[in-house]
């Protein structure tokens, strides 16, 4: 059986073994754990749902999509500067940034292809472009690990155990799926946010005295 080398290329961008550190931001979850705003797992199943419908689940991969699309340097970069002005607090900025610096400088210094530094969707949708990746797999992968990230965070924070933050990302698979083929038919118009208390979340984490994780 011959294994397609462009699964194994998404699979080792996106593993956790991949240094970008995304193991490090909670994409502002840790706040509202300390706010009581989520509890329990249910209201990690809806604060998820809500992301993949109306946050970064919904908007990140459609950059991904514009990226991967891009025709010159000019119009990269202005789908970079739209993906970091998009950006809701100082904390999400950083987290997108910070992790598409890493994952630019790693993916250019193993594949000999120049990268500038790009937010995390918009490398990725850059550099599935440069390797000839489907776009329809990059999506979906892009959008699974966003919500594998968030769901380990989770569990780092309160109390939901192994199985249950795996049932809980199972159960996100369709919606996982749902999100990434709306990117592919989307287009930066449609780009919008409306994870209102996640956002604040994140505003809230920026001056939070006691924390584990950088947004």
């Amino acid at each position: 059986m011959r294994i397609d080398p462009n699964l194994t290329l998404l699979q080792q961008w996106l593993s956790p073994a991949y240094p970008v550190g995304a193991f490090a931001y909670s994409h502002g979850f840790e706040a509202a754990v300390a706010s009581g705003a989520i509890e329990g797992a249910n209201d990690l199943r809806v604060w998820l749902q809500d992301l993949l419908t109306h946050g970064a689940g919904n908007s990140d991969p459609i950059l991904l999509v514009a990226a991967y699309h891009s025709e010159d340097a000019e119009t990269l970069l202005d789908i970079d500067q739209l993906a970091r002005v998009f950006a809701p607090s100082k904390e999400r900025l950083a987290e997108t940034a910070q992790q598409g610096t890493a994952f630019c400088q790693t993916t250019a210094a193993i594949s000999g292809h120049d990268m500038p530094d790009l937010t995390y969707p918009v490398g990725i949708g850059y550099a599935a472009q440069l390797h000839k990746l489907p776009l329809d797999m990059t999506t979906h992968m892009f959008v699974h690990s966003f919500i594998s990230n968030l769901v380990a965070a989770a569990q780092r924070l309160m109390p939901v155990g192994q199985v249950e933050g795996q049932r809980i990302l199972a159960e996100m698979a369709p919606m996982i799926e749902q999100s990434a083929q709306d990117a592919l038919t989307s287009e930066n118009t449609d780009l919008s946010g409306s994870c209102f208390l996640a956002d604040i979340a994140s505003m809230q984490h920026e001056t939070q005295y006691s924390r584990m994780f950088r947004s």
